[in-house]
């Protein structure tokens, strides 16, 4: 197989067995994703991230779900613990914009000096009352306007920081009342009401250079197929919302999907998706996905390599100096901002 392949795979463990090496040689993945699985401390991931470059023979993005709170891959005592993002806006609504750029981009220092350098998130997604617990206190707000601001904050902390932002989950999530790690939720919503609530809140991200999809079903729009595998929902991404950056699948192995990987990969690619997630790290099925997948081309590989331009070095910051304002904010010690986020 020749070329960058249209997926992002995993690893079984916290180094890199020699047959998972000799695969990614072979097959060229267009970047890796990593889990608390292959975390164990600093020195461990940094070679480990230098592994996975070594293996493919160039500075391929690795990914990680570092939210912090309950989706933290990167754990005590080795870095920072974090409370759920929807606790911690509840606790400063003030200082929301400033705590949350803040928290990712001390995010972003930790993950830069291990060699990881793209984050899935911001998260996007509106919580409701409805919302599943697997998600809702992960979202940064009740309503599209503080999310949407709020998710753009998450995201110029990353990208100062050196670090790649993949928003997620488009075109929204939040009014999923199901995992779609264990099941396929579907919402009722209509078409109209979600296009000024749920979907309206991924417009001002639209120019971010990474997106992931949803595993949900949206009755109004497209009842048969999850938006990851719907046409009609990936061309409501690209010309409602707008949004012009890469597009990957949410994990493939998830229990939302139906069918082998070999045709969940080919659904996602052939209904819009650049490129397929799988993250579980096993390589039987990394094998049927890279085959099914095949190559990056087209405006996928154009949009790839957009997305790869935006890696920057880090902005100079002082580190100790965030933390402490953060720490200062969130105990109520620090000065008030002018920004007023009222409810």
């Amino acid at each position: 197989m020749q070329g960058q392949g249209a997926y992002i795979f995993g690893c079984e463990g916290t180094q890199l067995l020699p047959s998972e090496r000799d695969f990614f040689e072979r097959v060229q993945p267009w970047g890796f994703i990593l889990f608390a699985r292959n975390v164990d401390n600093p020195d461990q991931l940094r070679a480990l991230t230098a592994e996975l470059r070594g293996a493919v023979g160039r500075d391929v993005p690795i990914f990680i779900d570092q939210e912090g709170g309950r989706v933290a891959r990167m754990a005590g005592p080795h870095w920072r613990e974090w409370l759920p993002a929807l606790d911690q806006v509840a606790l400063n609504r003030r200082d929301a914009l400033r705590t949350l750029y803040l928290r990712y981009r001390l995010i972003a220092d930790e993950l830069l000096a291990v060699g990881i350098d793209g984050n899935c998130a911001p998260v996007a997604d509106i919580a409701n009352a409805d919302t599943h617990p697997i998600l809702r206190n992960r979202c940064y707000g009740e309503d599209v306007v503080r999310v949407a601001e709020r998710a753009g904050m998450v995201a110029q902390a990353l990208l100062e920081g050196g670090v790649l932002p993949v928003v997620k989950h488009i075109p929204g999530q939040g009014r999923a009342n199901l995992d779609s790690h264990k099941e396929l939720p579907r919402v009722k919503t209509k078409a109209k009401e979600l296009g000024r609530t749920d979907f309206m809140a991924f417009e001002p991200l639209a120019g971010l250079p990474l997106g992931m999809t949803a595993h949900v079903v949206y009755d109004d729009i497209d009842p048969d197929h999850p938006a990851t595998q719907s046409p009609a929902i990936i061309t409501l991404i690209r010309e409602q919302i707008g949004f012009g950056g890469l597009l990957m699948t949410d994990d493939l192995s998830m229990q939302a999907l139906e069918g082998p990987l070999t045709l969940r990969a080919r659904r996602s690619l052939q209904a819009g998706c650049d490129m397929v997630l799988h993250c579980n790290g096993v390589l039987e099925q990394m094998e049927e996905v890279a085959e099914a997948a095949g190559p990056l081309k087209g405006q996928a590989l154009d949009r790839a390599n957009t997305a790869l331009d935006w890696r920057r070095a880090p902005d100079p910051v002082d580190i100790s100096a965030l933390d402490a304002e953060f720490q200062s904010l969130m105990t109520g010690q620090g000065s008030e901002r002018a920004a007023d986020e009222r409810d």
